[in-house]
């Protein structure tokens, strides 16, 4: 890739996120789903300086998470982002807002958060190990989530996109499709790498006809028995199976 493309992906990511906002905002949801956040929003400033930092050039492999967790990217509007991921390997720390409506069982403080995303840890932790600086990891590779939006309950549970009532997730898988496979012209991967089933299947759907391999690592969730028996280990090995050795 020519680097004029290379200094301006970023630019190019930032307008499609803007996109994404837009047409997020548009949607209704509606019970058992009681509260929405949405980190595109509120926690804005952190999120574009993700992508003005670690969105440039052509990437090897993007990994593919589903949406925000209620300690990482609620708290810090970076993908998988466990607070100190976020502000001491990649050097992130912005004033974080507060959403909409915002549960009382599930607040936002943003980088003050006290508690740790397990998810975002463990995916992050292993990036750490592997590359010495986030600069590093992201000259090749990137992380995006494929929804934008944390789902509660009224009980302040959260509830996985594809959980929601049939109309609202094909409006919403819309959009999401439609920003996927927006980012994937933009960073050109080799590869797209789902966490998990759920953003492996929406991958494949986008990639279609894509010049784009599709695989799947185990997902780093504590609520997964597998991923607690060794998950940087079993992830390493899966990657190595694509050919792509960190």
């Amino acid at each position: 890739m020519a680097s004029r493309d290379k200094s301006s992906t970023s630019r190019e990511l930032i307008a499609a996120a803007r996109a994404l906002l837009a047409q997020v905002k548009g949607l209704a949801f509606k019970s058992p789903v009681t509260h929405v956040y949405n980190p595109l929003e509120y926690a804005w400033s952190a999120h574009e300086e993700y992508l003005q930092r670690f969105g440039n050039g052509k990437k090897r492999a993007v990994f593919l998470g589903m949406n925000p967790g209620p300690f990482g990217m609620s708290q810090t509007g970076v993908p998988f982002g466990e607070i100190a991921a976020v502000r001491d390997w990649m050097g992130i720390r912005t004033t974080i807002g507060k959403p909409r409506n915002e549960h009382p069982k599930r607040p936002v403080h943003g980088f003050d958060c006290p508690r740790s995303e397990v998810s975002g840890r463990r995916l992050w932790g292993l990036f750490a190990e592997r590359f010495e600086t986030a600069e590093g990891f992201f000259a090749n590779y990137f992380v995006a989530n494929y929804c934008p939006l944390a789902f509660m309950s009224a009980s302040g549970s959260n509830i996985t996109p594809d959980k929601l009532p049939s109309s609202e997730r094909e409006k919403l898988f819309r959009v999401c499709d439609e920003h996927l496979r927006r980012t994937l012209e933009i960073l050109q991967p080799d590869w797209l790498i789902g966490v998990g089933d759920f953003t492996t299947k929406r991958g494949r759907r986008v990639v279609g006809e894509m010049s784009i391999e599709v695989g799947q690592i185990l997902h780093p969730s504590p609520a997964s028995p597998a991923a607690n028996r060794g998950w940087s280990g079993i992830v390493a090995r899966q990657l190595q199976g694509f050919g792509i050795s960190l």
